[in-house]
């Protein structure tokens, strides 16, 4: 990954209080989900 892209991810994460592991997941759960690409959870 992008060193600047890394920071910025990390700085976001800092700002979310989440890990950085955690603040990719979120990126990228939200980005299916917006997406229509994940699937919904069952009722």
């Amino acid at each position: 990954m992008d060193g600047d892209v890394m920071q910025a991810i990390e700085a976001w994460a800092a700002d979310e209080f989440r890990s950085t592991n955690g603040q990719i997941q979120w990126i990228l759960t939200e980005a299916l989900r917006k997406s229509g690409r994940l699937r919904k959870p069952r009722a």
